[in-house]
């Protein structure tokens, strides 16, 4: 959801570029492990609430979203979408963020 895209991307405004890539990994990990537990246990997983992205960073100080003109908050939604369009299977989006981020990201055969 946009929610969860604009969350992780003011959480990301705090974490040195070059740890973007691995920051939004490990955030989408934890927001699918939550999912698997309130689905399991229906509640939600005492530290990363209910597999949405945003409750994953809830925790976390977000700063204001600034403008779609900052060059560094436009950066951090980059990322978070690299990660996500890779997840999704999108082969162009694995090759970006396998050359941005190092990623172990695989294309689908």
């Amino acid at each position: 959801m946009h929610g969860d895209l604009v969350a992780v991307a003011r959480h990301l405004l705090r974490v040195p570029p070059g740890a973007r890539g691995a920051a939004v990994v490990r955030i989408v990990e934890r927001a699918q492990a939550a999912d698997l537990y309130r689905k399991r246990h229906g509640r939600a997983h005492p530290r990363w609430g209910d597999g949405t992205l945003r409750a994953v960073v809830a925790g976390a100080f977000l700063p204001p979203e600034p403008p779609l003109s900052d060059g560094r908050y436009l950066q951090c939604l980059i990322a978070v979408l690299q990660v996500l369009a890779a997840r999704a299977g999108d082969p162009v989006a694995q090759d970006m963020h396998s050359g941005v981020v190092g990623s172990g990201a695989r294309r689908s055969p």
